[in-house]
This record gives C-alpha cells, structure tokens and sequence, in this order.
C-alpha cells in the first residue's frame, strides 16, 4: 500500500514539475529566421522578406516547430536541437522535414513524400522555388532599392524597396498565397 501512495506521489510531482515550470526556450530557429531577415538590405527589403515569409508560412512553421518541439527538447537535455542539419515539424497538415545545407532548404512532407526547395543563387541575387523538377523565381534583387518579386498569377512585378511599395505589394497578394498560386 505505502508502494502505491509512493508511485501516487512521485507521478504528481513529476506532473506538477512539467505543467509549473518554464519551458519557454531560446527559440532558435524563429530567431535564426528573423535575424537573417534583418541582415537582408533596407528596411523596405527587410519588411519585404517578412511579409513573404509570412505568406509562405515559414514564420508560422518555425515559430510552431519552436513552441512544440525544439524548446521543449532544449529544456529537457539542456542542449539545443538545432545543431543537427534537418529539422523534423509536426503540423496540422503532417509532418515535415527540413534540411539545410548552407545553400538553401528542402522541405518534405514524410507521408507523402512530395518535397520542394528553397534556394538562393548568388550570381543572379534571386531566390528560388524547386517544386515537381520546375523551378520558379520568388524575389530577384534588381538593386538596392528594388526587387523582382512573384506575383499570386506567376507574373512577376517590381517592387520599390519604399514604404509605399512594399505597401502595395502586400496588398496584391495579402487574400493569396504563393502555396496557392503554384498548388502546393
């Protein structure tokens, strides 16, 4: 009887010990994101990246794979997870799996195994979508005031790295996403 009140004892503190402390965490992998996003250029190619990065969900996933995963791990082994080259992202639409290797990222759905990939190409200044052998461009820089960006249709557009640009910008694409332009 005083074995069972013991396991009674032991598994409330344990429970009490997960619910009452702290797991917050560094959020490495939302923080690694946003401190790329603020060493992209202007301000204007900054809000820019963000605003795309929202619209893809990479915020969304990264923050979310923060939150559920990567500091619940680091809080638990005392080391940070994001030292290993994929990441694994539980979502509501499945899991993935990230991998980057310096140049770029692939994500791929485990269940279905479809898979895309996120790559920057140095000599042209643009960034590109690999999905199902095509590749399309996202954001080329043009210069330091402006970008060629996607547009929901696939057209392309340039975009004024100003206030008012960026602005319009967000507006054109702000009911679509670029998930839904291309069927990912």
């Amino acid at each position: 009887m005083k074995k069972r009140y013991l396991s009674v004892a032991i598994i409330s503190v344990l429970l009490c010990s997960m619910t009452l402390s702290s797991c917050i965490g560094s959020f490495k992998l939302t923080s690694s994101v946003m401190k790329w996003n603020n060493r992209v250029g202007s301000k204007f190619l900054n809000e820019l990246v963000f605003f795309a990065f929202w619209v893809l969900p990479v915020y969304e996933v990264t923050s979310l794979a923060d939150i559920l995963v990567l500091n619940s791990i680091e809080f638990w082994s005392g080391r940070n997870p994001l030292t290993s080259s994929i990441k694994v992202v539980d979502t509501d639409h499945g899991r993935y799996e990230i991998l980057c290797d310096g140049t770029g990222y692939t994500v791929r759905h485990q269940a279905s195994g479809r898979e895309f990939r996120l790559d920057f190409i140095e000599a042209s200044q643009t960034w590109t979508l690999n999905y199902d052998g095509e590749t399309y461009p996202l954001m080329t820089y043009l210069d330091s005031e402006s970008v060629r960006m996607i547009a929901p249709g696939g057209e392309t557009r340039i975009v004024n790295l100003t206030q008012e640009g960026v602005l319009a910008y967000e507006n054109e694409v702000r009911s679509q996403t670029f998930l839904q332009a291309y069927a990912l």
